[in-house]
């Protein structure tokens, strides 16, 4: 269901949210209390940003002038014209906040130089601004890593955009409790999982590509990819995207080409889509985007009525391949046109229009141009394939990816305008989604729960290690995931001195609502061998928990779920079944076993242990006794008598 963004509103886009939920809950066979999980995502952070709609920032220093000189950072350009220039306080001054309020500040950002391991200075400071009614945040509140600067950037950052998505976000629960929906109102983050209100309205800027982080979490857990580029389409531009081994991957954030201590998807924008206009030079295409039909005033030829566009004239004085209908309407020969006229868009999909006018309005376009229809409608969707061609190489070398054996997937509206088309072009496999036209809020339902504990530790220690595993699973279980299902992923970066711990698991109410549905093992095995890319027939299982299936292929293990869901594709990696109790004597063995030596010394491998339906990956460590002190705690209260499975993947030295 849809319904009409609320730009105008008093209360934002909200409205539009509050108006969807009371249209869903109007249908007689919706029974509000029977509803599980609740989320949405939402560009609005990003968009307050990069248009800068923002709030008066105060910042708040807390230190001398040897903080003030490390901390301070220029005025940047967030959007054209739009100077983003926090006004700046020594936060030692009992009077500071009083000269904020009474300078016109809307939100503080609050920042010490010692606020990640001593946050208590920074907390007094933003609970006395809440106090008096100003939204407040701080440094250590956004980001646990070191770096003044950066981190005092990101939390004036997130204070720009407080007020507002406060607004939004009080205004969607308070809809959600007045429709007496049991379930916790969730928001996409944008690292893939989704947090609760409460979050949001402490650290907002953590919803920045929640719009393209929702389609990428549909990719994951309703289509099953566990390796491709997954690319959604909609009218205006593309999100283009890599899965590999099941995972999205990550990179810092940039806000006006300043670093920020967030990590969010790696997001590959574009301004190519179904709905690009094709703009014309010296009787040729040139080139597709980045101006789309319904922001320019146009109509799609393939969603024309026939007679309307018999009624027109090819009209390029524009420099796009357009024309106009005898009654004035604008009519523009997009992507979704040109790949209609071709007979190119799947039948059923989303993007299938009426042929028989978008060939017809090819055809007066091109006549124009001195050429014909089908001839149009190609170099249309060549221009827009050599714009896809450039992002897919560049994903392509920046990870490492196999072109022989790389799928593009596609997602949103106007994926089967362009995803088949360019793949065949460009020489690589795809397939367009189930459900693509809703593949974002589909992912929004599916989404876990996530928080991420990151921290800078010289020579982490195994008790660090358990301390910080364990954080991330509070921080988790305070979002609202259940504590008996959430996973953990601890990663330590030496050459930063970085750890970094990701929990994630589901609501204790979507859990329930998910059923016991499994599959059985001949579709289990018959989807990993489709990730292993091998015939069913040699696949073999060579371990399994109550929950989890390892399976075998020539030179790649893969772990499915009961849901025939591929959660791991590990190359170079060894299985073993083991008694939960006697982990802790096998476990040196196999890691010796695994570990490799070269000129640089030698590489531990990465370490994953299944237990039920839950993984737990250890990766990156320098010292084994690091790993035998994070399955310890994993496995701290388990029966000893509990089968787990421990994988290790060597990697090279």
């Amino acid at each position: 269901m849809k319904v009409p963004t609320t730009h105008d509103h008093p209360d934002g886009v909200a409205a539009g949210i509050v108006a969807g939920l009371e249209r869903i809950l109007a249908e007689p066979q919706v029974d509000a209390h029977a509803i599980a999980f609740i989320a949405h995502s939402t560009t609005q952070a990003t968009n307050a940003l990069l248009e800068g709609d923002i709030a008066t920032v105060g910042v708040l220093l807390l230190g001398g002038p040897v903080v003030r000189a490390f901390a301070r950072f220029a005025p940047f350009a967030l959007a054209e014209g739009v100077q983003f220039a926090p006004r700046w306080y020594d936060g030692r001054d009992p009077a500071a906040l009083d000269a904020a309020a009474a300078g016109g500040v809307d939100a503080i950002a609050v920042s010490d130089a010692f606020g990640v391991d001593r946050p208590q200075r920074e907390a007094a400071l933003v609970g006395a601004a809440r106090a008096r009614g100003i939204a407040a945040t701080s440094g250590a509140e956004v980001s646990t890593q070191y770096g003044l600067r950066a981190r005092t950037r990101t939390a004036a950052l997130n204070a720009a955009i407080l007020p507002r998505m406060l607004r939004t976000s009080r205004v969607t629960a308070r809809a959600v409790a007045d429709a007496r929906i049991p379930a916790p109102l969730m928001i996409m983050r944008s690292d893939g999982g989704v947090m609760d209100v409460g979050e949001v309205e402490r650290r907002p800027i953590l919803t920045m590509l929640s719009g393209p982080a929702a389609g990428i979490a549909g990719a994951l857990f309703h289509e099953n990819v566990t390796d491709g580029i997954f690319i959604e389409v909609g009218g205006t531009s593309a999100d283009c995207s890599v899965i590999r081994r099941g995972q999205p991957q990550m990179r810092p954030a940039q806000i006006g080409g300043h670093r920020t201590l967030l990590r969010t998807l790696d997001v590959r924008t574009i301004a190519v889509a179904g709905g690009s206009l094709a703009r014309l030079q010296h009787g040729r295409v040139v080139e597709v985007g980045p101006r789309s039909a319904h922001i320019a005033g146009y109509h799609y030829a393939a969603f024309t009525a026939r007679e309307t566009i018999a009624s027109a004239r090819a009209d390029l004085s524009a420099g796009v391949g357009a024309l106009v209908a005898a009654d004035g309407t604008r009519i523009a020969v997009t992507p979704t046109c040109a790949a209609n006229a071709l007979g190119a868009v799947p039948q059923g999909a989303f993007a299938a229009g009426d042929r028989e006018a978008a060939r017809a309005a090819c055809a007066l376009v091109a006549a124009e141009l001195g050429t014909d229809a089908d001839a149009l409608a190609r170099a249309i969707l060549d221009r827009a394939s050599d714009r896809l061609r450039a992002t897919i190489e560049e994903l392509i070398a920046d990870y490492g990816l196999d072109p022989a054996t790389v799928v593009l997937v596609g997602g949103g509206g106007g994926a089967a305008a362009l995803v088949p088309y360019a793949a065949q072009r460009l020489g690589f496999a795809h397939r367009i989604a189930r459900d693509a036209a809703v593949i974002s809020p589909v992912g929004v339902a599916l989404a876990l729960v996530r928080d991420v504990v990151e921290r800078t530790i010289v020579d982490p220690q195994p008790a660090d290690l358990a301390r910080i595993r364990r954080e991330a699973i509070d921080a988790a279980v305070a979002s609202g995931a259940n504590r008996d299902f959430v996973e953990v992923a601890v990663e330590i970066d030496t050459a930063r001195n970085r750890v970094r711990a990701t929990a994630s698991g589901a609501t204790a109410m979507a859990q329930d609502a998910g059923g016991s549905a499994t599959a059985g093992e001949t579709e289990r095995i018959a989807a990993a061998a489709e990730h292993l890319r091998e015939r069913a027939a040699d696949v073999r299982i060579v371990a399994r928990t109550p929950g989890l299936l390892v399976a075998a292929g020539a030179r790649e293990l893969a772990v499915v779920d009961a849901r025939a869901v591929v959660r791991l594709v590990l190359p170079s990696a060894r299985a073993r079944t083991l008694a939960a109790g006697t982990v802790a004597d096998a476990l040196p063995r196999e890691i010796d076993d695994a570990t490799t030596f070269g000129d640089v010394g030698r590489s531990l491998p990465d370490v994953f242990l299944l237990r039920g339906a839950r993984i737990a990956e250890f990766s990156g460590m320098a010292e084994a006794a690091q790993i035998a002190g994070l399955v310890r705690d994993e496995l701290d209260g388990v029966d000893a008598a509990e089968p787990v499975v421990v994988v290790t993947v060597t990697k090279r030295a």
